[in-house]
C-alpha cells in the first residue's frame, strides 16, 4: 500500500531526543553512560537548531555533533539524525521576510517560536536544500547514523500566501479543467458566486462554501506530501541503503494528510501525547488536557492504532511523555508503573521503537516544564528508574517480536476528508457552538467501545481499505464500522456494501454516506446507495442536547445507562430489518437507535447515533462474540486489557494490562513464556498484575513449523522461548 519500501529496526529501540547543546555544561559523558545503563539503543538529534548549524547564512558549522556521534557509537547506541528545517534562524527570517507564512487574517506568522514559513516558498526552499545538503552529506557515512528524520511535526500552519494560493487556482485548473465545470461541482449557483475566469475566483480567508474549504485542505495537505518527499529525495542521495527516512507527524494537525505523506517515506513515525494519572484509569471519562493529547485507555491505543494506518505496518514513537508534557499550569507526571503501561500499550499495537521527549528537562526557553526522563536537577530519580526498567523488559521481548502484527478483532474506517469536511461544517456542538473535534468524537466512541468490550483494533483509511477490495477485507477484518464517513465516492460506499455481500458485518455510524467525494449532501434518500442493503433510510437528524437512554430488543443487550449522545438519524428500518435499541424519548422513540439486516453472506448493522460508552461496548460484544483475546484469558473485564500480535512462526505475543489503582488476579487458559521474568506460567495457572501494570507474554504454536509432531508438548515448547531455544 506504500510506493517506498519499509526499512525499520526489527527490533525494538528505545531511547529519547537528545540535545547535548540544551546544556549549560558539558555532561556528554555523563549522559551516554546513563543511557547505556538504562538500556537505551536509539537516540534523536540534530533537528531543532539550524542557528547552531548555520549561525549566520554561508557560514556553516558542522563538527560539534560529531563528538555525540562518536559517543554513542561507542556505547552500541544508534542515532536518528534529523534536518532542521522546522526552526528558522533569526538571520534567515530577517534577510528574507517574504518567506513569512500567512495566516487567513493576511497576517504573517510572527516569529518567535517555530514552523513560522510558508515551506513552499521558492526562497525558503533554496535554504533549506543546502542545510539539508551539509549535515546529511556530513554524517551520513558515520556509523552510528541509522535513519534520518526530514523536519518535524510538519503541517501546523495553513498557508495563505499569494504565493500559495496562485498555485492552488492553478491546481484547480488542472483537475476541473474550466470555470464551468468548477460552477457546477462546488455548486457556485449559490449565494451569486458563478465565476466566468479563473481570475474571479476569491481567496480562501473570506470563503463560506464547504467545497471549496475541502478542495483548499487537500491542497494544504499536499504541499505538506510534497515538502516531506523533496526532503526525502534529498536525503536519499547521500543515505546508505540501509538506513531509513522518515518524519514524526503529530496527527491532530490540520495540514498534512498522512496516508499520503508516509508513501514517500520508508517507515511511519510520531508522536503519541496521552494524558496521564486518572485519565489512565479504565472507567476514565475524563477529557483530553489539550487538543494534541488523549485521555483514557482506548485514546492512547487509538494513536498507536492510527499510526500504524499510515503505512499499515509497525511504527516508530519519536517522542511521548516521559514527565508531564504541557504548559508551567498543567502538571501531571505519570503515576508508578503507568509509564512501563504506555510503552507495552504501543509496543503492542506495532510499536518498534519508543523514544521519550525528552532526555533531560531545560532550564530555560518555551518547554521549561516539559519534563523528560531527567528533571531539571539533572539527577536520575524515579523516572529514570522506572525508564530504565522499561529498557530492559523490552531488551528482552524485543529480538522475540519481530515481525509482530497487531492483532485485530475489528476494523475501523478513517477518513481524512470527512474529518476536514466536520472542521468546517461539525456536526456536533460543544458548548453551544460547533465543535471542530465531531469526527474524532464520532470515530472514538466506536473504537473505545472496541477497547472496552476486550476486543482489539485496526484502522484503515478508506483508501487502503477500497484498494484492498471487497473479499479480501471480507476475508481478513470479519467486523468493519464506518463511523462518520462523511465524504465517499459512489466507489468506496458500493465496496462497503459488497464487503457486506462477501459475508463481513458492516457497522455504520452517524453521517456516514450522506456526502460525496465533493462533500456535497447526496440528493437521494439516506444513507444514499447503502440504504436498500442496510434495511433502514431517514430524513430527519437532530442534535442531542442530553444524553437519550436506550431500550434494547430481540438479540441485543446493553447494560444500565446505555445512551444515545450528541446525535440522531431518524432511522426508518425497513420490514426485513430486525431493530436492536430504540430511543426512550417521546419524539425520537419513534425512531430505531440501532437496526440490522443481513445482506448477501453477511450483514449491515446501522447506529444512528454517537453510542456511550456503554452503548458502545455492547454493541461491539454483540458483534464480535468471540475475541482473540479469549484464547488466553477469557474471563476478564475492565480495567484489564490485553492487546496481542502474530509472529511469523505462528507464535503469539500478549501484552496484558490493569488500568487501576487495585491488585487484579487472571486465570490462563493456556501455557505462557514471560521473557522478561525467564519463566513460564502453566494452563489455569492465576496471575497477578499489579496496580497499574502491565505484563507480556508469548504462547507457543500448537504445530512449530518442522516439529512434524501433533502432539507436541506446549508448555515444553514455551520453556524453549523462555531460553531462546526456538530463536
Amino acid at each position: 500500500m506504500s510506493s517506498v519500501p519499509s526499512i525499520r529496526p526489527t527490533s525494538v529501540l528505545f531511547g529519547a531526543a537528545y540535545y547535548a547543546e540544551y546544556h549549560l555544561a558539558d555532561r556528554l559523558e555523563t549522559d551516554l553512560d546513563l543511557m547505556k545503563d538504562a538500556h537505551f539503543t536509539v537516540i534523536r538529534v540534530g533537528e531543532s537548531v539550524w542557528s547552531t548549524w548555520e549561525p549566520e547564512e554561508s557560514r556553516f558549522e558542522l563538527d560539534w555533533l560529531e563528538p555525540v556521534l562518536d559517543a554513542a557509537q561507542a556505547r552500541g547506541i544508534g542515532v536518528i539524525l534529523g534536518t532542521p528545517t522546522y526552526a528558522v534562524p533569526p538571520w534567515l527570517q530577517q534577510a528574507y521576510p517574504e518567506i513569512a507564512a500567512k495566516r487567513a487574517d493576511g497576517r504573517a506568522v510572527p516569529w518567535g517560536a517555530r514552523q513560522e514559513v510558508d515551506y513552499s516558498h521558492p526562497a525558503f526552499l533554496f535554504h533549506a536544500e543546502r542545510i539539508i545538503r551539509q549535515i546529511v552529506g556530513r554524517y551520513a557515512h558515520h556509523p552510528a547514523v541509522i535513519g534520518f528524520q526530514v523536519d518535524n511535526e510538519p503541517g501546523l500552519e495553513l498557508f495563505h500566501n499569494h504565493g500559495a494560493f496562485t498555485r492552488f487556482v492553478r491546481r484547480l485548473k488542472n483537475q476541473y479543467g474550466d470555470v464551468d465545470t468548477l460552477n457546477r461541482e462546488w455548486g457556485l449557483t449559490y449565494w451569486s458566486h458563478r465565476i466566468s475566469d479563473w481570475s474571479e475566483l476569491w481567496r480562501p480567508e473570506g470563503n463560506s462554501l464547504p467545497q471549496y474549504d475541502l478542495a483548499w485542505r487537500r491542497y494544504q495537505a499536499e504541499l505538506t506530501t510534497e515538502f516531506i518527499t523533496w526532503q526525502a529525495e534529498i536525503v536519499r542521495e547521500y543515505a546508505l541503503s540501509t538506513q531509513f527516512v522518515t518524519t514524526c507527524v503529530n496527527y491532530p494537525r490540520n495540514a498534512h494528510d498522512d496516508l499520503q505523506l508516509n508513501k514517500a517515506l520508508n517507515v511511519a513515525a510520531g508522536n503519541p501525547y496521552y494524558s496521564m494519572q486518572d485519565h489512565l484509569a479504565a472507567d476514565t471519562n475524563l477529557h483530553a488536557q489539550t487538543g494534541w493529547t488523549t485521555s483514557g485507555v482506548a485514546g492512547l491505543f487509538r494513536q498507536a492504532d492510527r499510526l500504524y494506518s499510515s503505512r499499515q505496518d509497525r511504527f516508530l514513537v519519536t517522542e511521548t511523555n516521559a514527565q508531564s508534557i504541557d504548559v508551567s499550569s498543567n502538571n501531571l507526571p505519570p503515576y508508578p508503573g503507568q509509564l512501563q503501561q504506555a510503552a507495552f500499550a504501543l509496543v503492542s499495537r506495532g510499536a518498534a521503537m519508543i523514544e521519550y521527549w525528552h532526555w533531560h528537562t531545560i532550564p530555560y526557553g518555551t518547554e521549561t516544564y516539559w519534563g523528560g526522563v531527567l528533571p531539571h536537577s539533572l539527577q536520575p530519580g524515579r523516572v529514570y528508574r522506572e525508564v530504565a526498567e522499561i529498557g530492559a523488559a523490552l531488551k528482552a521481548i524485543g529480538p522475540l517480536i519481530e515481525d509482530f502484527e497487531p492483532d485485530a478483532d475489528v476494523a475501523l474506517l478513517w477518513s481524512n476528508s470527512s474529518r476536514w469536511a466536520f472542521q468546517f461544517f461539525p456536526p456536533l456542538s460543544s458548548r453551544d457552538q460547533g465543535d471542530p473535534q465531531s469526527y474524532e468524537r464520532i470515530f472514538d466512541s466506536f473504537h473505545r467501545g472496541v477497547i472496552d468490550a476486550g476486543g482489539q483494533a485496526r484502522v484503515l483509511h478508506i483508501e487502503q481499505a477500497n484498494e484492498l477490495g471487497a473479499e479480501e477485507l471480507a476475508r481478513r477484518f470479519p467486523v468493519l464500522i464506518a463511523p462518520g464517513l462523511y465524504v465517499a465516492t459512489d466507489e468506496e460506499l458500493q465496496m462497503l456494501r459488497d464487503y457486506a455481500a462477501a459475508g463481513g458485518h458492516l457497522i455504520l455510524g452517524v453521517r456516514t454516506g450522506y456526502g460525496d467525494q465533493e462533500a456535497r449532501a447526496r440528493v437521494e434518500v439516506a444513507p444514499g446507495i447503502l440504504r436498500e442493503a442496510a434495511g433502514v433510510q431517514y430524513e430527519e437528524f437532530s442534535n442531542l442536547l442530553e444524553p437519550v437512554p436506550v431500550t434494547c430488543a430481540n438479540s441485543f443487550i446493553a447494560p444500565a445507562g446505555s445512551a444515545g449522545t450528541a446525535w440522531v438519524d431518524g432511522l426508518i428500518p425497513a420490514e426485513e430489518a430486525e431493530v436492536l435499541a430504540r430511543y426512550e424519548h417521546r419524539r425520537f422513540g419513534s425512531f430505531a437507535a440501532i437496526a440490522t439486516k443481513e445482506h448477501g453472506a453477511g450483514r449491515i448493522t446501522t447506529v444512528g447515533t454517537v453510542p456511550n460508552p456503554e452503548l458502545a461496548a455492547a454493541l461491539i460484544a454483540w458483534a464480535t462474540p468471540t475475541m482473540l483475546a479469549d484464547d488466553l484469558v477469557p474471563s476478564r473485564e475492565l480495567p484489564v486489557t490485553v492487546s496481542s500480535g502474530l509472529l511469523p512462526d505462528g507464535s503469539r505475543a500478549w501484552f496484558l494490562f490493569n488500568w487501576s489503582w487495585a491488585d487484579v488476579s487472571i486465570r490462563l487458559a493456556g501455557a505462557v513464556a514471560e521473557p522478561a521474568a525467564h519463566t513460564s506460567h502453566e494452563e489455569e495457572e492465576i496471575l497477578t498484575l499489579p496496580a497499574w501494570g502491565a505484563r507480556m507474554l508469548l504462547t507457543a504454536p500448537i504445530h512449530p513449523p518442522g516439529s512434524g509432531d501433533e502432539s507436541l508438548n506446549v508448555a515444553a515448547h514455551v520453556q524453549d522461548l523462555v531460553d531462546g531455544g526456538t530463536r
